[in-house]
């Protein structure tokens, strides 16, 4: 950690970004008469965290949009919850903050009250209006059919081609992060399996890793290739659900309903596992805890049988006809947008925070960027995440795989894990009772949000939802 002063982030934050880190994650917390804001660069055990503080009397930040797309949208989560302000911003719009809010009310700040009536004191959010011969609006949202979370779609339309979209998310700010302060560690783990319930085993474990980290605690080498193999599994059945929902949006109906044969008989195994068909409870704080493991060939079966339904999908002319070329993401895009996960794999991105922690594991990579490049490269990843979870298995078993964890004390530490969307980045900070005083979320999704609208230019409105699904992005992990 370096403590900076504010009139130097900026240099700071260039020669990091220079050097090819990316921005993970952008926090700040209240203590006392000053905010501290931290900045998390890079992936891995190279991270590098700047902090800087600023006074509550007067929260002022020089804004880093101009350097990363990410920290302007940090930026403005920041300035909706605490009101710092960054100087400089070129789009300074509210993100979090919705037009029922009141405007002096900052939630995420240590004195913050509950809150006052709500009303209508910013007016409705302003879309940039396309106007042209022919164009016209189709809202959706922010109530969508199905068990989805709210979010608001603004499509400007000419004919059926999608000219612009504007995706306005957070209408369910469940106040998650505050959540968590004053719990002890240990129960911060029933929290951290609920950010986003498809993804309980990405997210406990940057938590864990997090927490991990602050107190200076290594986890045995068998807890970490059984988490290892539970984010895998985590993996496994996610990729499974969407291929087949993928082959549903263009109609192969059959192939869904086999995908989620193949589905079920990962919960299944989830289930033999840890005990729960999404796999709570097998990530605890210093290791890990499994019932059972998978059988042996267990897992190359089913990756066989998804290996078979992806290709029949890819040999299909109709599928192809709606896959290739739908909504691509360039490299240059994807890259400036800070893009995670399979999102930024199949544009070419070699992202995956597994390369430094599995030795000789290589992610599949595609250049598409395009929904068969989306789909392509999660197919490839159901084979190699079965691969890894038999190799895994030799190296642990059933029961517990556990560490002491060192006595608690006032600190702080980041944890990252390669969750099934991306990595997932989480930072923590104790008490000198131990308890947390302030933990970050950061999803990929986070990410990714901003790059479906980018992608979705020039497609047609029918291909939305399959769009939708080729990035799959999470609602609950966003809006925290």
């Amino acid at each position: 950690m370096t403590d900076i002063d504010t009139a130097d982030l900026a240099a700071h934050a260039r020669a990091l970004l220079d050097a090819g880190e990316r921005l993970a994650l952008a926090a700040a917390s209240h203590d006392g008469d000053e905010f501290t804001v931290a900045y998390v660069f890079g992936d891995g055990p190279a991270r590098t965290e700047l902090r800087v503080r600023v006074p509550v009397a007067d929260p002022r930040l020089p804004s880093l949009a101009g350097l990363s797309f990410p920290a302007g949208r940090f930026e403005r989560e920041m300035a909706d919850l605490y009101g710092i302000v960054p100087v400089g911003h070129p789009k300074p719009n509210r993100l979090v903050r919705h037009h029922h809010w009141p405007r002096s009310w900052f939630p995420m700040r240590a004195d913050a009250k509950a809150a006052p009536p709500f009303g209508d004191p910013e007016g409705p959010y302003p879309f940039l209006a396309v106007e042209g011969p022919g164009v016209y609006e189709i809202p959706v949202g922010p109530v969508h059919a199905g068990l989805i979370e709210p979010g608001h779609f603004r499509f400007s339309v000419v004919g059926e081609t999608v000219l612009k979209l504007k995706a306005r998310l957070w209408f369910v700010h469940k106040g998650i992060e505050k959540l968590f302060e004053g719990r002890a560690p240990a129960a911060g783990i029933e929290l951290a399996e609920r950010i986003s319930g498809d993804t309980a085993v990405g997210h406990t474990l940057a938590y864990c890793r997090a927490v991990e980290d602050a107190l200076g605690a290594e986890v045995p080498a068998e807890a970490a290739a059984a988490r290892a193999i539970l984010l895998e599994l985590e993996r496994l059945y996610n990729h499974a659900t969407d291929l087949g929902a993928l082959c549903n949006d263009v109609a192969h109906g059959i192939l869904n309903a086999h995908a989620g044969r193949v589905r079920e008989r990962l919960l299944r195994l989830n289930d033999r596992v840890t005990g729960h068909r999404l796999l709570r409870g097998g990530v605890v704080l210093g290791g890990a805890r499994l019932r059972a493991l998978p059988e042996p060939g267990e897992t190359a079966d089913i990756a066989a049988d998804l290996a078979e339904i992806a290709a029949l999908a890819q040999g299909h002319t109709v599928v192809a006809d709606r896959f290739d070329g739908t909504a691509v993401l360039a490299e240059r895009q994807a890259r400036e947008l800070g893009t995670l996960g399979y999102v930024a794999r199949a544009s070419g991105l070699d992202r995956d925070l597994r390369a430094l922690e599995l030795p000789g594991f290589r992610p599949a990579l595609a250049t598409g960027g395009d929904v068969a490049a989306r789909f392509a490269v999660r197919a490839a990843e159901c084979a190699a995440s079965a691969a890894l979870v038999t190799a895994l298995a030799d190296r642990t078993g059933p029961g517990e795989h556990l560490t002491p964890l060192p006595p608690a004390r006032a600190a702080c530490g980041t944890g990252q894990a390669e969750a099934w969307r991306g990595t997932a980045t989480h930072r923590v900070q104790l008490a000198a009772d131990g308890t947390l005083a302030r933990v970050k979320v950061v999803d990929p999704s986070f990410f990714n949000w901003p790059a479906l609208p980018v992608a979705l230019s020039g497609a047609i409105v029918p291909d939305f939802p399959l769009v939708n699904k080729s990035f799959n992005l999470s609602y609950a992990g966003n809006d925290l």
